[in-house]
């Protein structure tokens, strides 16, 4: 017999102390789990442009794509330090 056939449940265990342990570290859920210090930027982007999750997720590939089609993804990421996001 496998080690799943031996307990079913094991996986579904291992999910829910991950998601406890991101939990306790003060992380949220988004669509993975974000740190604090993220999730506000991603509130405030929510905020300023009116988006909804899926938006606001397709709009940042695209950004990363673009940016990378130009070859401007290191500009991008220092804009990002120089302003502290």
């Amino acid at each position: 017999m496998t080690e799943s056939k031996k307990n079913p449940r094991a996986n579904a265990d291992k999910q829910k102390r991950f998601r406890e342990r991101q939990r306790e570290a003060g992380k949220r859920q988004v669509r993975g789990y974000v740190t604090p210090e993220a999730l506000s930027c991603y509130e405030e982007i929510q905020e300023k442009t009116g988006w909804n999750d899926s938006e606001v997720l397709s709009n940042s590939i695209r950004l990363m794509y673009a940016a990378y089609r130009c070859g401007q993804v290191k500009l991008l990421n220092e804009w990002l330090k120089d302003h502290n996001r």
